[in-house]
């Protein structure tokens, strides 16, 4: 133990802070703006239609607000990175920040799981476990997921996050923890009920789902274009590319990194390597904040409707704005005939964008093709 912590004094485990310090608050700044304005937007309009409340819309409630949690914690971690890695702000804080960022990382792991379930369950047996679907069944499945991410990040407030390095304090990085015992083991541990259990269950539902919707094809071609099976079909690839580009590589790296300190120590190179590759891959990991929204939009009708009559009344008061004159902006200029020319020239392309979606829930070609000629 005693040369591990010589070795660790003597590696600078932050020779990259320069670097860090421009690219990460930069990373960490569009994470923040782009995360919580579209899961704020998300929580707003799943409220707004929560009369139309299921067990799809009411995980990917759940999936919002733990990615409001990140965002809301997320400028600490700029201010953070922007000094090069000295946090100011005390211990408690700092505890208080880890357990924002570790309830986003295990609730959007779950969440995701549950919604791949719940979109094998609607495909592949929509009858079988409609009672697990319903809305009451749905909620006692969120607040067994909420205790379990409760039971997993709570230990983090017993330990201390921060540790006094030469000339700043650190808060939330993995030297902080080389000294903990068994840590290989606890964080192998960590990646295979956090990690690779959800990707099995997730790759499960889909491959199930694609042989499900591929038998009924070969049956009945008609229902190929059934608006359940596009929406669960979509939301479930959306939350496999989501799961692996934000999830897959920090639990790689941290996986072989473990593999690696059980067999020999790691030299200060490696170290090093290791600990740029793991900020790389934990803004990755931090970056699912910003693409949930996706899922929301394909996953959630009401979501996208909504998304879309706000486009709709953005694009009409851009067009009255660009159609007002400049000489003197009276509204009172414009004339009854103008008018009406700029209702006819929006009409047919919000005509059209609409015939587009509706194309898209209910699978009908003909009518997106009837609207193109």
């Amino acid at each position: 133990m005693n040369d591990t912590n010589t070795s660790n004094e003597e590696c600078d485990w932050y020779f990259h802070r320069n670097t860090a310090r421009i690219l990460l608050p930069i990373f960490y700044s569009v994470i923040f703006l782009f995360g919580l304005l579209g899961n704020i937007l998300a929580l707003f309009v799943i409220h707004k239609n929560r009369r139309k409340l299921n067990s799809t819309t009411l995980y990917s409630k759940n999936l919002v607000i733990s990615d409001i949690f990140f965002a809301i914690a997320s400028p600490t971690r700029i201010v953070y990175y922007a000094l090069g890695f000295d946090w100011r702000l005390g211990e408690a804080f700092c505890r208080i920040t880890a357990l924002f960022l570790y309830i986003n990382t295990y609730a959007g792991v779950n969440f995701m799981t549950c919604l791949s379930i719940d979109r094998f369950l609607a495909v592949v047996h929509p009858h079988r476990f409609h009672r697990i679907r319903r809305v009451r069944s749905a909620r006692i499945i969120c607040i067994v997921v909420w205790l379990l991410v409760f039971f997993q990040t709570f230990p983090l407030l017993l330990q201390d996050m921060s540790k006094q390095e030469k000339g700043m304090i650190t808060c939330i990085e993995y030297p902080n923890f080389e000294n903990i015992p068994h840590l290989p083991f606890m964080l192998l541990g960590a990646c295979f009920i956090g990690y690779l259990i959800p990707l099995i269950i997730i790759l499960f539902c889909y491959s199930q789902i694609s042989f499900k919707l591929c038998q009924t094809a070969k049956i009945n071609p008609l229902t190929e274009k059934s608006g359940t099976n596009k929406k669960a079909t979509n939301t479930i690839i959306l939350v496999i590319v989501v799961f692996f580009i934000c999830f897959t590589p920090y639990h790689i790296v941290i996986i072989h990194y473990m593999v690696k300190k059980l067999t020999s120590e790691p030299d200060c190179s490696e170290k090093q390597i290791f600990h740029v590759v793991l900020h790389v891959t934990v803004s990755l990991m931090n970056l699912n904040c910003c693409l949930d929204p996706l899922i929301y939009f394909f996953a959630c009708k009401g979501y996208k409707n909504q998304i879309m009559r706000i486009l709709k009344r953005q694009a009409s008061i851009s067009s009255s704005t660009a159609t007002r004159p400049a000489a003197d902006g009276s509204s009172r200029d414009i004339t009854e005939s103008q008018c009406d020319t700029l209702d006819t020239q929006c009409k047919p392309l919000l005509n059209f964008l609409t015939a587009i979606f509706h194309n898209y829930e209910t699978g009908s070609s003909g009518a997106l093709q009837r609207v193109v000629e």
